[in-house]
């Protein structure tokens, strides 16, 4: 099942290991074996005791303290060396383990280390939480709060001297905090799943979307299979291209089929605002009226929860019901009453859609969307009419093949099969107004629910605010196993943006394309999502 809409990876030259330079924070030779195997014992018993019980729900006070400590150990402590924070928030029997650079077996050496290897570096480090990664599981001993384990990925970066920052690593880090004395301590910290980020030289960068052998070995070098392309320039179709191959010895074609994740959302948003937009649908009318989900008919917030709601992701709803422990859909908080991203949310409001119209939401969606804007090759599941041949399979990090999942029906938040032809078509039509009134089209490009700064949910639609002077950016990205897909409108300069690619490794792509395509404007966008 789709993620929320992520911030990107951006890929650069060198490589920096969080911490401390690999091999210098601490040898990890015989003495410490049996401990590495005590250690990664209980952190799998730690992790199959998480998978059994739920993340804590990210409003939750636990939740918001761990991630205010995150915050102080790194945006403090580490990208400023405040090492106070450091010395106030480690336990006194911490310890560090790190899958390239080996063990740090006391808080003492572990503040020394980086002192002397960030701290005093001649370049500036700075580590980045990856926003939507981050989660939380209560440990607790016959049902009292003992400690917590916090997971989540996150990005490094490095200043040098006459250069912009540059993103050099991506990896996964597991805390384990622990109360003492009513005081959260971080006494166990796993950093693994080290992916250095190796860049093409900048002599090469500048034959990459113009030289398909140059781009093609580039994508090689990110371990990315296909990666699709489409340009729109003046409200027109300028540019659709594609690179490299659907799976091993088969290239890529120009009408490759992706399965495009959550840019499903946008599309099914346009089919309820159309129908709003014809005094079909009431986007602030309660769903109850034609649909109630059997897991929440017990709950009267059931009856408050509206199209609004569900397309600026205030539904109340976690992203997935599968995510909670009994496997049922239920109300995390009042709907309207604040963000949480939420396939469900789209999932319900297609289930109320069908029950009024007697009909399917791909039935809908082919009458007031895909068959007026002639996206012949859109397809909400599989069926005999797509060409499986075209299909860009789904690659994980190291480009092996993932099995192919063939839904059979409509699903309002995700798994839509589409061109990157097609998908231009579709922006086109939302830069030229959408078919919706002028009061309509501003609902949806306005500010519903706020997710950062500079940056917000609309109807459908995240915004991006400022990245030029009197710019904005309508965005959205799919991100699923093996696939990675994103968009841009640019309703001031009458562009947009299509990329497509099947791989874990796709987000990699991101930034050159976007600098490439949309030049300043693009580089704004890249620091509004990135912050």
């Amino acid at each position: 099942m789709s993620t929320r809409n992520k911030p990107f990876s951006l890929p650069v030259q060198r490589h920096f290991s969080d911490f401390a330079a690999p091999g210098r924070i601490l040898t990890s030779g015989k003495p410490h074996d049996c401990n590495v195997k005590i250690t990664l014992c209980l952190l799998t018993i730690l992790f199959a005791g998480a998978a059994a019980s739920a993340q804590i729900d990210h409003s939750s006070i636990l939740f918001q303290t761990l991630k205010t400590n995150d915050s102080l150990l790194f945006n403090l402590g580490f990208n400023t060396c405040d090492l106070t924070q450091f010395e106030t928030l480690l336990a006194d029997d911490f310890e560090f383990y790190h899958d390239e650079a080996g063990i740090t077996a006391s808080k003492m050496d572990f503040i020394r280390q980086v002192e002397e290897n960030i701290c005093r570096a001649e370049f500036s480090p700075e580590r980045r939480l990856v926003e939507g990664t981050l989660e939380v599981y209560a440990l607790r001993n016959k049902g009292e709060l003992y400690g917590a384990l916090q997971t989540g990925r996150h990005e490094f970066y490095t200043l040098e001297q006459g250069e912009s920052k540059r993103l050099t690593s991506v990896a996964r880090f597991t805390h384990i905090w622990l109360v003492e004395d009513g005081v959260w301590k971080l006494s166990r910290v796993y950093s693994y799943d080290h992916q250095k980020i190796q860049a093409v030289a900048e002599t090469d960068k500048e034959s990459l979307f113009k030289n398909r052998t140059e781009t093609e070995q580039w994508l090689r070098s990110l371990n990315v299979p296909a990666l699709g392309i489409g340009y729109i320039q003046d409200g027109k179709i300028r540019e659709v291209a594609m690179y490299g191959e659907l799976e091993a010895g088969k290239p890529a074609p120009t009408d490759a089929i992706f399965n495009v994740a959550s840019l499903t959302k946008p599309v099914t948003a346009l089919v309820a605002l159309k129908l709003v937009n014809a005094g079909r649908w009431d986007l602030d009318a309660p769903l109850s009226q034609f649909w109630t989900d059997p897991d929440v008919a017990a709950d009267d917030r059931c009856n408050l929860l509206t199209t609004r709601h569900v397309l600026s992701h205030q539904s109340g709803f976690p992203n997935w019901r599968y995510q909670n422990p009994d496997g049922k859909l239920a109300f995390e908080f009042d709907p309207g009453a604040g963000y949480q991203y939420s396939g469900e949310g789209f999932e319900y409001l297609r289930r109320a859609l069908e029950q009024k119209f007697n009909t399917t939401l791909d039935q809908l969606a082919s009458e007031l969307i895909l068959k007026p804007l002639q996206m012949h090759d859109t397809h909400f599941f599989w069926s005999n009419d797509i060409d499986d041949s075209r299909f860009a399979r789904w690659h994980d990090k190291a480009g092996e093949v993932y099995e192919t999942y063939k839904n059979s029906s409509a699903n309002a938040a995700d798994d839509l099969l589409t061109t990157v032809e097609d998908y231009c078509r579709f922006l086109i039509h939302v830069l030229d107004g959408a078919g919706l009134s002028n009061e309509l089209y501003g609902e949806m490009v306005s500010d519903q629910t706020r997710v950062k700064h500079s940056q917000y949910f609309g109807l459908g639609w995240l915004v991006d605010e400022n990245i030029g002077p009197d710019a904005y950016a309508i965005t959205h990205g799919g991100d699923d196993r093996g696939v990675h897909t994103i968009v841009f409108i640019l309703p001031k300069s009458h562009q947009g943006l299509v990329i497509f690619t099947n791989g874990d490794n796709g987000t990699e792509t991101y930034i050159d394309v976007i600098q490439h395509y949309l030049g300043e404007l693009g580089q704004g966008i890249i620091d509004v999502e990135t912050r």
